[in-house]
This record gives C-alpha cells, structure tokens and sequence, in this order.
C-alpha cells in the first residue's frame, strides 16, 4: 500500500545513517537473492544461467529505481555517473539499471522540508520572505530546489539538501559498490578503490553546499562580461552548508529547442564544447556534471544559463600539459607520441598487454575521428557514440584487461561524453579541429 507522502509525489528522505545502512543493505541482498532464485529457475528449465537474465529483470530495476530513488543521496548520485561514459566499461544490464536513476527524485513532504530549513535557518524562517513554494520545481540525488521571493523583492532559486545525505557518503557508496562486485558485472581483479576513493571525494565536496557557492563565484569571475553564458548570482544571507541561496533566471530547458533554428542549436554546442575546453587547458577547473538539467536558455539575453556548480574538479596543470600533448600528437596523426602520451595519462600502464593497448588506442582515435576534420561534424546524423559503446563493451568483455584509468580521467571523459549527447540530442552541426587548435 502506498505512503500518503507518495500521493504527491514526496517520499521522506532516511536521514539517519543506521537507517540508510539497513535499507541499501536490503536492497543489495533483495537483489542477490533476486539472482540467486532467477538463476535456479533457469538451471531446473535447463539452461545455463546467464548475468543478463540474472541481473536484468523487471524486479531489480524496480527495486533499484524504488530504494536509491527514495534513498536520493550519493548512491542514487554514484549510480548516475556509471550510467554515462567515466571510462569504466559496465555490461549493458548494470549500465540500463543505472541510468534509471536519471530521472528525477522524489521530492521531501513539507513537514520534513521545514524541519530541514528550521535547522538552517532558524524557527520563524517563513517570514522572511512574500512567497516561498512549498512544492520544489526541481529535485534530484542530493537536494531539491524551491521558488522564492524575499520581503526585499529578491525572486530566488533555493536549493535545499535532504537530511542525513553528507553523512552517509561513505556508508552509501561501500553499499553501492556491493553490487560492482557481482561475479560478471567487472573482471575480479579489477581495482576499482580508486574510482570509489574519488566519488567519496567528489561527492563530500558536492555536498557541502558553501563550497558549490565558491565554485560558483569562481566561474562567475572566469565568465564575468561573457556574450554566450549567464549565471545565477549568489544570496550569501541566506546560504548554509545544507541551503543554497541563488537569482531564479527566467529561461527555458535546453532540450526544448531540439526543433529550434539550426543556427541557434549550432551556437548552443559550440559555445558548451568550447567551454569544455577552456576549462580543461585555461581554468583548470572542470564542471564535471553533464546533466541536461544543468543548462538552460534565456531566449530574452539569447545566452546559455549554467546551473549546479557542485560537482568541480580542480584539474592539476601537469594533466592539463598532458592532455594538450596527447590532442597535439592525435590531430598530428603521430601514433608514437599519441600512445606516449596515453600512458602517461594512465589509459594503460606498462603492463597492459601490447594487444589491449592497441584496442583502446583503436577506440581513441575513433573518438578522435570527428576532432581531426575541419568542415562542420554532423552530431545528428553520426553514430559515433553506439560505435564506441560498441568497442568499449567488446574491449570490457576480455576479462584480462583489469586496468582503471585514473578517476581524474573518468570524470573528464564523463563532461565530454555529455557533451557529446547533448550536440546530439541538438543535432548541432560544429567544426571541432579549428576549436582545438587554439591550444597548440
């Protein structure tokens, strides 16, 4: 029977970390056990018990969907990332579980909101402001965000954190990780502790809401008098680690003008792929989070809205050096410097296999293929991503190749895997090489 929170849409979020333990734990052994009955049923039809009909059945992904979904927090936010491209091949029913927390959370019940904001702000909050709406316009793995105006007149976007979220980073994603560990799912001897190590990092960083205030100051500095780009402007009287306070910027979803003019979709992609790349060889400093949620449109200004500055990554000026090597040397054509370069960044290391070299070699210079040309690349009517999915699952199938790219990489790979889906989903006509040439 449903909760009544459920009938608006609202699920109260497990604040506690004894509570969060037991219902990830219940969800992992509900999944196992799941397998294990999938797999006897299989056996007494006398077939050989496969992972995708062990894994992949209608009762996992609701179950997955149903308790990270309710649960929010890094979990739901760790399975978010392995869905999209970090460099570390899952098989297609883990990656098809995953994506399903996409979509967007259920929202707190208002008695917990104001319990949350009471203990940000103090009781007797509400009349601080003309208007503050209850129900959030937008909510997702770690937080949700609520329309207000303040007594002043101030029109604000409020981002609220779900209680017991930052504490349970660690528990919640040692529980998640359970189910990487499925025999099949990756090679065993795969090492993903440093993968994980950096999701806690980033994730505790993401979580504290007065360090997504700096990165948002420090990009506003960066695109301060910018044409293209629009940020929200931050409310510091009313920010708390656990509250962010920032402008509400009347715009549009950007995936709404998939059927918009051409020239206005190719402008949108080359302005967000040159961004990329000015944060990746001039920031040093990398909005890592893709989310098509995260930018939208301001059709009076005609610029792009950037939204959610959580998840930032510094990016050290020796892998900035490296990159700008390994880009230099593919644009070159120059495989011997191109696979210099690829070590040095740790896409293998030397004890990688000459063979598994060369295949993930083959997949980069795919990925380069689009980079090298000078004219317009058509991402609407390229399949370039399902070939290199393709490759990648190929590759990840050999369960000898146990080597983890750095997670620096993955994260990387992750903003340009994005941003690749999104010119997609524009179907956005852009000349790559010309953009990657300012960076010699």
């Amino acid at each position: 029977m449903a909760r009544n929170d459920d009938l608006d849409g609202s699920y109260p979020v497990p604040g506690h970390r004894l509570g969060r333990l037991m219902r990830l734990g219940g969800m992992t052994t509900g999944i196992l056990g799941d397998m294990v009955a999938s797999g006897v049923r299989q056996a007494a039809q006398g077939q050989r018990p496969r992972l995708p009909g062990l894994l992949l059945t209608p009762a996992t992904a609701r179950r997955v969907t149903r308790d990270l979904g309710q649960m929010r927090g890094a979990a739901m936010k760790l399975g978010q990332m392995l869905s999209m491209d970090t460099g570390l091949v899952l098989p297609p029913e883990m990656t098809a579980i995953m994506a399903a927390l996409r979509a967007e959370a259920p929202h707190m019940p208002p008695k917990q909101l104001q319990s949350v904001l009471n203990a940000a702000w103090g009781t007797g909050w509400y009349g601080r402001f003309k208007r503050f709406d209850l129900r959030p316009f937008a909510a997702a793995s770690i937080g949700q965000v609520h329309r207000a105006q303040t007594l002043d007149g101030r029109d604000l976007a409020i981002k609220v954190q779900y209680p017991g979220v930052r504490a349970s980073i660690d528990s919640d994603i040692d529980n998640l990780a359970t189910l990487l560990r499925v025999p099949g799912v990756v090679p065993r001897e795969m090492d993903l502790g440093p993968m994980l190590r950096e999701a806690k990092a980033q994730l505790h960083q993401e979580a504290d809401y007065l360090s997504e205030a700096r990165h948002l100051t420090a990009f506003q500095t960066r695109l301060a008098g910018s044409d293209a780009f629009r940020l929200p402007d931050l409310h510091t009287d009313l920010s708390t680690p656990h509250v962010l306070a920032m402008s509400y910027i009347e715009s549009q979803p950007i995936d709404a003008l998939i059927d918009a003019a051409q020239d206005l979709r190719d402008h949108i992609a080359r302005h967000l792929i040159a961004l990329t790349l000015r944060e990746l060889f001039d920031f040093g400093l990398m909005q890592t989070d893709p989310n098509l949620a995260n930018y939208r449109f301001d059709t009076a200004s005609r610029r792009i809205v950037l939204l959610d500055f959580g998840a930032v990554m510094a990016i050290a000026p020796d892998l900035t050096q490296d990159f700008r090597g390994l880009l230099n040397a593919a644009l070159a054509c120059d495989a011997a410097r191109t696979r210099a370069a690829m070590l040095r960044i740790g896409y293998f290391d030397a004890a990688t296999s000459t063979r598994h070299q060369d295949l993930i070699l083959e997949m980069f210079n795919a990925a380069m293929a689009p980079l090298r040309q000078s004219t317009p690349f058509d991402f609407g009517s390229a399949d370039l991503m399902q070939t290199l999915r393709d490759m990648g699952l190929a590759m990840g199938s050999e369960r000898d190749l146990t080597h983890v790219p750095p997670p620096a990489t993955m994260f990387l790979h992750r903003k340009i895997g994005g941003m690749y889906l999104l010119a997609t989903k524009l179907r956005a006509r852009v000349a790559l090489r010309p953009m990657l040439e300012r960076y010699p």
